[in-house]
């Protein structure tokens, strides 16, 4: 199985290549400037200049694309789209890295974690636009996709214990209580995924047991 990795720089794009990497599969990392994660191959290039020849080799595309500052959140919705629109009719599955935020709270799936009281006001700008994103993604029946939620807690760098929790649309807690996971858990499963391609169209959530 061929994989590319965009954004294998960043803390979660390293780890899903380390993940890849270490149960043997062919990794690619995409990235803007010098490699830095354990890939030995790389396309070096820009999300926004990818084009479908640049990923026409591989199985999955794993968008480890992240953007934190108030003028860059928006890339969020438009890297997707991109990514979306150059993979459209083509059978190379698109996998995200998504966010939590969007999670729903009730059973009706009218209500998102992003819109509770508790949810911190530092983080809805995010939440928010990658949550648009996820929107845009489910009106795409021509792209083979899958965005996967973490946990509330998301920690960059928390244990690596081998085990997680797979769950659907809906906000959960773990047996303690809990809505946690580490990046390193969170490669796990996404690794799985694209292995078993078991969720094509469909908005997962993993967490930590």
């Amino acid at each position: 199985m061929k994989i590319a990795v965009i954004g294998a720089n960043g803390k979660q794009g390293s780890l899903i290549v380390k993940e890849a990497v270490e149960r043997g599969l062919d990794v690619t990392a995409i990235v803007r400037g010098e490699n830095k994660s354990e890939a030995s191959k790389v396309i070096k290039k820009d999300l926004f200049d990818l084009e479908f020849s640049d990923l026409k080799d591989f199985d999955v595309v794993i968008d480890a694309f992240g953007a934190w500052t108030p003028e860059t959140l928006p890339l969020h919705v438009t890297s997707l789209r991109h990514l979306a629109d150059i993979l459209s009719g083509k059978e190379t599955r698109l996998l995200v890295v998504g966010g939590a935020g969007s999670l729903y709270t009730n059973k009706e799936h009218t209500m998102q974690l992003m819109d509770g009281d508790d949810f911190p006001d530092g983080f809805k700008p995010l939440a928010s636009n990658m949550g648009k994103s996820l929107e845009e993604l489910r009106t795409r029946d021509d792209v083979n996709w899958t965005y996967i939620s973490p946990a509330a807690d998301f920690q960059a760098d928390g244990e690596k214990t081998g085990e997680y929790i797979l769950s659907g649309e809906e906000f959960t807690l773990n047996d303690r209580g809990e809505s946690a996971i580490s990046y390193a858990d969170y490669a796990i499963a996404m690794v799985d995924e694209a292995t078993k391609g078991n969720n094509i169209r469909k908005r997962i959530s993993v967490l930590g047991k």
